[in-house]
């Protein structure tokens, strides 16, 4: 009976085990997203700024944006 006992505990423990190490797999992963997405979202904002600065001095400058910088700021926050 002991034995019984003893097994079903180290089954308890090992699912115990098991399942902590779901969580943190899960959070790694979750922060490795996080900060894939920060990496994407600044390249974009630095493409565009890119973009403009070159169609600025492509067009000398007499090309109004589109929208104002702190529209820009809000929309890609939202990404």
């Amino acid at each position: 009976m002991n034995i019984k006992k003893a097994g079903a505990l180290a089954l308890v423990a090992a699912g115990l085990l098991l399942l902590g190490g779901c969580d943190q797999a899960e959070k790694a992963a979750q922060q490795m997203l996080s900060k894939t997405a920060e990496t994407a979202k600044q390249a974009i904002d630095d493409t565009h700024k890119a973009a403009e600065q070159a169609l600025s001095e492509a067009t000398g400058g007499q090309v109004e944006k589109d929208q104002p910088e702190q529209q820009h700021k809000e929309s890609s926050q939202a990404i």
